[in-house]
């Protein structure tokens, strides 16, 4: 395949679709949970009954971004003349909006677009999140998906492929920011085969559903992700590592890598070149654990998924002890346009040590709750404030957690830091994988640190006793300080144990454990300290010299 037959094919499929007016309907989980089905199922029925199916599409399209407002619908003119979007559409609404495709908008369920929410976005990852539907490769080509793929396995070179992302300055969006083209310099430099490509889309931090909704949303450029890193290390053999406990996500990768491989951009000679590629399904049983990297390959392997020590890291011996690529599913995302419009392209978004942008999934006390994607470089304020519209109810913002069960809580006195890998770091918190939940003035810290830890101490596999030990004493130590039964030595025994499990766990999950209950020390310590006691209930100081000996 060549890429200008590629591109005429996509702007074919462009004009068909130009000939009529759409109607989207969000079917990604949250609007699921909601009642999008049924609402889509209501479009389908009046389209045929209105004898409309030839100038009305029904598009079942992926996450449209503002959760909290579901199920949303857009409606498109042809030629992308109007578009509106609705919010909160029943099966009764269903009428009425298909009467709008040619005639005035339902006023009462408008949601206003001209808003920070949808403005201050910068969609590189979401780009097709909402337009295509992510059951048709089609649509996805039609948006100039699996161009890049093709470019690099006609036009360029592995190394040019890996030049561009290590132009790009791309960091892994899985947590720690490690650099992509570095991370894939290695593995391209390893002399032993086979390699392996891994999509880690083992999400387990709570509230965090970025990862899911690009899945479920648009498969195909997860997909095109992966052959792209493929062909710049070297590597035959790709696996998308997900949770099982999101079946529409697994539904739709199942489906985009058949459809993917019919079309020959997977499988035995990509786009007819000597480039093989395949790409297999792997399901994870629900284990935290299985989000790090080693223990993901254990659980692939068949085995346990528990961590092993490092050295030697997954880039020199992995997989069955081959050299494994692992980048998550955001990572990923971004290789297609990054190929696509150059690595220069992509560093000129963000920041210099930051580029690009960050999808976070905006929840708690924050009245647009969502999936949001941001530019690297804009603050946190701006992000709950204006992207988020604040805290609702009259309550004042007091704290935002950042990076999951592994972040921390920094202050609303902090919120003018910039989202970027590094300050983040410095204010005691991390980036993460994307997750991000605000809190009011009625949130404890001590209750927020305790929810944390015991997440992290349910999870935790059990091989070290740091982390297996450590956490459950952390736990009951923050439960007796939120029951008020503890004194200063409970809370200066909390200080010195957190840095223990931090120091001298085996991985990342009891290393950064204590993260969340440092943060909350940092910066609202006195919360800790109202809930302490001379002596502990029940026990009783009795001089010495009373004793009877």
């Amino acid at each position: 395949m060549q890429l200008d037959d590629l591109k005429a094919r996509a702007d074919e499929l462009r004009s068909e679709a130009a000939r009529s007016h759409r109607i989207r309907v969000c079917l990604a989980a949250s609007c699921q949970s909601s009642g999008a089905g049924e609402v889509c199922e209501g479009f389908e029925r009046a389209v045929e009954s209105a004898g409309r199916g030839d100038d009305v599409e029904v598009r079942r399209v992926g996450c449209l971004g503002l959760c909290s407002a579901g199920p949303l619908v857009a409606v498109d003119g042809r030629n992308a003349a109007f578009s509106e979007l609705y919010r909160h559409v029943g099966p009764d609404d269903v009428e009425g909006l298909l009467d709008s495709v040619e005639g005035e908008p339902v006023e009462q369920l408008r949601c206003p677009t001209d808003v920070p929410f949808f403005q201050r976005q910068h969609k590189v990852v979401l780009e097709n999140s909402g337009l295509v539907d992510p059951d048709r490769i089609e649509d996805y080509i039609a948006q100039d998906g699996y161009q890049a793929l093709v470019r690099a396995v006609t036009e360029m070179t592995p190394e040019d492929v890996l030049r561009e992302v290590q132009t790009s300055g791309l960091r892994g969006r899985g947590g720690a920011g490690y650099p992509a083209g570095l991370k894939w310099s290695t593995v391209a430099k390893a002399v032993e085969s086979p390699k392996y490509v891994i999509c880690n889309g083992d999400e387990g931090d709570p509230g965090a559903f970025m990862d899911r909704a690009v899945l479920e949303s648009d498969p195909h450029r997860v997909l095109e992700g992966m052959a792209l890193a493929a062909y710049a290390v070297g590597a035959s053999r790709g696996f998308v590592y997900v949770r099982a406990e999101y079946p529409l996500a697994v539904e739709r990768l199942e489906r985009a890598i058949r459809q993917a491989t019919k079309e020959g951009f997977l499988g035995h000679g990509v786009c007819a070149s000597p480039f093989d590629f395949t790409i297999e399904l792997r399901m994870g049983a629900g284990a935290f654990v299985c989000g790090e990297e080693t223990a993901l390959m254990a659980s692939i392997e068949g085995l346990r998924g528990q961590p092993r020590p490092r050295p030697p890291y997954p880039a020199e011996s992995g997989l069955w002890g081959g050299p494994t690529l692992i980048n998550n599913v955001e990572t990923l995302a971004n290789v297609p346009p990054v190929v696509r419009n150059g690595g220069e392209w992509f560093a000129s978004i963000g920041t210099p040590d930051s580029t690009g942008t960050k999808v976070f999934a905006l929840a708690g006390r924050v009245e647009n709750t969502g999936l949001v994607e941001v530019p690297m470089g804009i603050t946190l304020r701006e992000i709950v404030e204006e992207v988020g519209g604040g805290v609702p109810d009259g309550r004042a913002f007091k704290a935002v957690q950042t990076g999951g069960p592994s972040g921390g809580c920094i202050p609303v006195e902090l919120t003018e830091t910039s989202v970027e890998y590094d300050t983040l770091r410095a204010v005691g918190s991390i980036m993460g994988s994307g997750g991000m939940i605000v809190m009011d003035e009625t949130s404890c810290m001590v209750d927020v640190a305790r929810y944390f830890m015991e997440f992290c101490m349910t999870e935790s596999c059990g091989k070290c006793i740091p982390c297996r030990a450590g956490t459950v004493q952390l736990h009951d130590l923050l439960v007796k300080i939120a029951d008020r039964r503890a004194t200063s030595a409970d809370l200066a025994l909390l200080e010195e144990l957190c840095e223990v499990v931090q120091m001298t766990s085996l991985c990342g999950l009891g290393q950064t454990a204590p993260n969340p209950v440092q943060s909350t020390l940092r910066y609202f310590r006195h919360e800790y300290e109202e809930r302490l006691v001379e002596t502990p209930p029940g026990e009783f100081l009795v001089p010495l010299d009373v004793v009877d000996t």
